[in-house]
C-alpha cells in the first residue's frame, strides 16, 4: 500500500530538518579552531546531541537494510549498494566527530573538567 504524496512530503521535510538541527548542532566540531575555549561545556553537549541525531540516522539506515531480509522482500540492489554507501559515509562522520570532540575535551583539560 502506497503512502500518500502528502505523507510523503511530511517525512521529507522532517528528515532534512532533522538533517539541518544536526549540522546546526555539530557545526562547532567542523569549526573547532573558532571555538572560545573558556566556554568549552555548551559546546560538549550541543555537540553530544548532534551526533546523537547521526546514531539514530545510522540506526534508521541500518534498520532499512535488514529489515527486507527478514521478511523475505527483495530490496532493489540500487538501494541496496546506496543504503550501504549512506551508512559507510554516516559511520565516517560519526568517527570523525567523536575524534573531533574527543579533542575539544583534551583541549580544554588545561582549564578544568569540561563536565
Amino acid at each position: 500500500m502506497a503512502r500518500p504524496a502528502r505523507d510523503r512530503a511530511w517525512t521529507i521535510a522532517l528528515t532534512f530538518a532533522l538533517w539541518a538541527l544536526a549540522a546546526f548542532l555539530l557545526y562547532p566540531l567542523i569549526n573547532l579552531d573558532r571555538v572560545d575555549m573558556s566556554n568549552v561545556k555548551p559546546y560538549l553537549y550541543r555537540s553530544a546531541l548532534g551526533i546523537t541525531l547521526l546514531v539514530i540516522f545510522f540506526g534508521k539506515t541500518l534498520f532499512d537494510l535488514i529489515y527486507p531480509w527478514t521478511r523475505s522482500q527483495k530490496l532493489p540492489r540500487l538501494n541496496a549498494v546506496l543504503l550501504i554507501l549512506y551508512a559507510a559515509a554516516l559511520a565516517a562522520g560519526l568517527v570523525f566527530m567523536i575524534v573531533r570532540m574527543a579533542a575539544l575535551a583534551v583541549k580544554s583539560r588545561s582549564g578544568g573538567f569540561p563536565f
